[in-house]
């Protein structure tokens, strides 16, 4: 950190003060980290032990739910624990790591959804040569180009953080680091600093938001050259696609494409992208795939069996 800064922990606000809310978040914010891992994990394993499940999109799915588990770890296991501490700390360098893998994942999820909506107009736009295209080789080439993505994406945010000056105070009013709300405690200007934090974050949110969209709509207008089976199938996929495309990247785009001002309602948006957006992402595919339900049947009844004998 620079000379200037004085500070070595921040404190949190958490989302309440009251202490009969905190505990009934201690509850719910428990059961909703508990199902996250636990639904993503069971997408995880039926796609790696499922030999019906060797296409490129389930191998993606299998990647962006471990993405997803690593996502809420960075916040939801202190979240929940700081809402039983009566004093919510964290360490600077604490604060930092989690700042970082915060945007380490997302961005990684960023650039994975990306990957998968390819992958979808491959398959849909030109079928008979998805398999050449789609190999084995590409797809981890593919997935390993989101990590890197991620990397530099969270590495160019703490360049940007890290040296800046915190002289006091230390109190943050949210319940984990991030960008915003550090750029609040700095005593100096950081007109430009949060100039380049939208140009990073928001502008990367918007930008891939907008090729998405723009890659589903030429996918939809492929379409209607399809029969009307065809047309449905391709539809009922692409439509979990474009969900959890909306759920990740609007709440994004709302927190990172303004000025570096924080608002009370940053909190509970945060909660939906941090939270809810990688409990849902299971759900979602998973309820609108005939295959990944079969294949979990299977997995299930399997398991069953071998706990009976």
């Amino acid at each position: 950190m620079a000379s200037a800064n004085n500070v070595t922990e921040f404190i949190f606000l958490g989302l309440s003060a009251n202490p009969k809310v905190q505990r009934v978040c201690f509850v719910i914010f428990l059961l909703l980290y508990t199902a996250i891992v636990l639904g993503n994990f069971l997408i995880v394993l039926t796609v790696t032990t499922s030999r019906s499940l060797g296409f490129p999109m389930y191998f993606f799915l299998s990647y962006l739910s471990f993405v997803e588990i690593c996502y809420s770890s960075t916040t939801a296991p202190k979240l929940i624990s700081d809402l039983l501490a009566e004093r919510k700390t964290i360490p600077v360098w604490g604060c930092m790591t989690q700042l970082f893998f915060i945007h380490f994942f997302g961005g990684t999820e960023s650039f994975l959804l990306t990957v998968m909506a390819y992958d979808r107009y491959v398959a849909i736009c030109k079928p008979l040569n998805y398999t050449t295209i789609m190999n084995r080789q590409v797809c981890a080439v593919l997935v390993g180009i989101t990590w890197v993505g991620g990397f530099v994406h969270s590495f160019a945010q703490i360049l940007l953080i890290f040296r800046l000056p915190f002289c006091g105070p230390n109190v943050i009013d949210h319940y984990f680091c991030d960008v915003l709300p550090l750029l609040q405690l700095v005593c100096s200007d950081t007109f430009f600093i949060g100039l380049l934090i939208v140009t990073n974050s928001g502008a990367l949110s918007v930008i891939t938001f907008v090729v998405l969209v723009a890659s589903y709509v030429v996918i939809l207008l492929h379409l209607r050259s399809r029969s009307s089976e065809g047309r449905r199938k391709a539809l009922s996929t692409c439509a979990s696609h474009i969900t959890v495309v909306v759920l990740f990247f609007g709440p994004c785009i709302f927190i990172y494409m303004r000025p570096s001002a924080t608002l009370p309602v940053d909190k509970m948006v945060a909660v939906f992208y941090t939270v809810i957006t990688p409990l849902l992402n299971p759900i979602i595919y998973s309820l609108r795939n005939a295959e990944l339900k079969k294949a979990m049947k299977k997995l299930w009844m399997k398991t069953f069996k071998l706990d009976e004998e």
